[in-house]
């Protein structure tokens, strides 16, 4: 079976999963967009989205409050696994009924927030390791909307940089997107 938000990540997924597998080891003490992270922490924090998201798919509580480090042996591999678990768990139709315990946020939401956090911090780690990076079309075209409607409550929970960067007139929906979450394409 397969959802739109399945179908969704999984184009993301398509963009994400090469830039992740591109990394050198050299890179990861390099700076990201994200000023706090550099790219072993952005990468950490990826990795514990996909893994924790596997769970949110089937109700169980969000836990982010820990980022293990996730960069051993074999971690680019196992983060194109943890990947495909992640996409695999949204495919079930019922992951996107009801709510989510803790969040009281829509189950559909949780989703897009897991496609949000694939398809930025794709182009983070894209930017941070000079690796071209072209977001998938139609994961753009559903987050635009999602992102204008959730950054005020992204910036109020600290996910979002407090003032986002005014996308220049003509700016694509990519960099509108971009935008929303407080990061300017260079």
């Amino acid at each position: 079976m397969t959802t739109e938000i399945s179908t969704l990540m999984a184009a993301a997924a398509e963009r994400t999963v090469p830039i992740v597998q591109g990394i050198r080891d050299e890179q990861l003490a390099d700076a990201t967009p994200c000023a706090e992270y550099q790219v072993r922490d952005l990468l950490n924090h990826l990795f514990q989205v996909v893994v924790a998201f596997q769970g949110a798919a089937k109700r169980e509580p969000l836990d982010m409050s820990d980022t293990p480090d996730s960069i051993a042996g074999g971690w680019r591999e196992r983060f194109a696994r943890e990947t495909e678990l992640m996409i695999d768990a949204w495919s079930e139709p019922a992951a996107l009924d009801g709510v989510a315990p803790g969040s009281g946020l829509p189950q559909a939401v949780v989703g897009n927030l897991a496609l949000a956090d694939l398809t930025i911090h794709g182009w983070d780690l894209a930017t941070a390791t000079r690796q071209p990076y072209a977001p998938a079309d139609g994961a753009v075209e559903a987050l635009l909307p999602f992102m204008e409607q959730m950054a005020p409550m992204g910036r109020k929970m600290g996910a979002f940089k407090d003032e986002v960067v005014e996308a220049p007139a003509g700016a694509g929906d990519f960099e509108r997107l971009l935008a929303f979450s407080g990061r300017k394409a260079a």
